[in-house]
């Protein structure tokens, strides 16, 4: 008798569990659009369509809170040149990151693992140039308000190096596409970023420089620097919708040794046109990390100069910051990931002393 009542209870128990688990399966997901005010976008976004905000830059995040073991996001591709795909940098509870590619022009993309049915923070970052990306919105069972923004704001303008180009080796060099080694997520900027507490935003493009840029290219940064579409010099931006606290500009490895007078003239301009539309930013002047010894020489003696030049115009805001050595572990003498952590730290560490954050 005790056995069957023990079997009895057990049948009962089992059952319950399978309609937990089944009641569990049946949370209905609710579709939240892009434009809802619980969504927070930090970035060079065009919100044209504010159903379909679109954005090009690396470095580009979405912020949301949501409640429930998953939810699943919609992002719309452009597919440049019809085969060549995004990744995506996903991060739950400001936890280890993980990278995805997108496979089609809409891609559903699922973030469930390891998920309990409580509230959650999800982080999308687009870590690739590999034309713009559409966020059309998210299914979940309930989306939450986030807390404000943090409070300090950081523009990184640069290279290919801010981009994150050729850092991430999880896929080998010269294997696959030539984005698939773009981390712009686990940068040195955002990385430095997150260090600090502070917003992030990369103007940044592969192979642009100051007075010369690589691989034919037919834009400069001080060219294109007013632009969400940098790399098509295209779709204006409002400069009043980020106004960063500190600037910090890397260039100079596309341009190469150059001219001094010249190089000089043209980054007093480039600094000149960042404090027209940032009056009371920190500019810091970084020298190339990825540069060899000759090159690095040359940049630290034109920074050296340009700055002092500037403060004794009376901007005493403008500073410079050179890195403690090369790096060049990744792909195309790129910093790996390893390395772009190092450099994250060694900037953080000048920000924080010259803001007194």
């Amino acid at each position: 008798m005790i056995t069957k009542k023990l079997v009895h209870l057990t049948a009962i128990a089992v059952l319950m569990l399978l309609s937990s688990l089944q009641a569990k399966n049946k949370v209905q997901l609710q579709f939240f659009p892009a434009d809802h005010p619980n969504i927070q976008y930090t970035g060079r976004i065009d919100f044209s369509n504010p159903k379909l905000p679109r954005f090009w830059s690396p470095g580009v995040y979405i912020q949301l809170k949501f409640k429930g073991d998953r939810c699943q996001l919609i992002i719309h591709d452009e597919v440049l040149y019809h085969n060549t795909y995004n990744y995506i940098e996903i991060s739950v509870d400001h936890q280890q990151p993980y990278r995805i590619q997108t496979r089609g022009t809409t891609d559903t993309i699922t973030v469930s693992k390891g998920l309990t049915r409580t509230e959650h923070t999800l982080t999308i970052c687009k870590d690739t140039e590999s034309g713009y990306l559409e966020f059309e919105g998210i299914k979940c069972e309930q989306l939450l308000p986030l807390p404000a923004k943090p409070k300090h704001q950081i523009e990184y303008i640069g290279d290919s190096i801010t981009c994150g180009t050729g850092s991430d080796l999880s896929i080998p060099c010269n294997q696959g596409p030539w984005y698939d080694q773009h981390n712009a997520y686990l940068s040195y900027g955002p990385s430095s970023a997150r260090l600090l507490q502070a917003q992030w935003q990369l103007t940044a493009v592969s192979g642009i420089g100051l007075l010369h840029s690589c691989c034919e290219m037919k834009i400069l940064m001080p060219q294109v620097f007013d632009k969400m579409n940098l790399r098509e010099n295209a779709v204006p931006w409002d400069f009043n919708r980020y106004q960063p606290d500190v600037v910090t500009i890397c260039l100079g490895q596309n341009d190469g040794v150059q001219d001094s007078v010249k190089y000089a003239a043209g980054y007093l301009d480039f600094i000149k046109t960042i404090r027209s539309h940032y009056p009371s930013a920190a500019i810091v002047c970084l020298n190339s990390p990825m540069a060899d010894a000759a090159l690095t020489r040359v940049l630290k003696n034109y920074l050296t100069g340009i700055v002092k030049s500037i403060n004794a115009s009376g901007d005493k805001m403008v500073s410079s910051y050179f890195f403690s050595r090369q790096f060049n572990h990744g792909c195309g003498g790129h910093p790996d990931l390893a390395e772009h952590e190092v450099m994250a730290k060694e900037l953080a560490s000048y920000i924080e002393k010259l803001e007194k954050w």
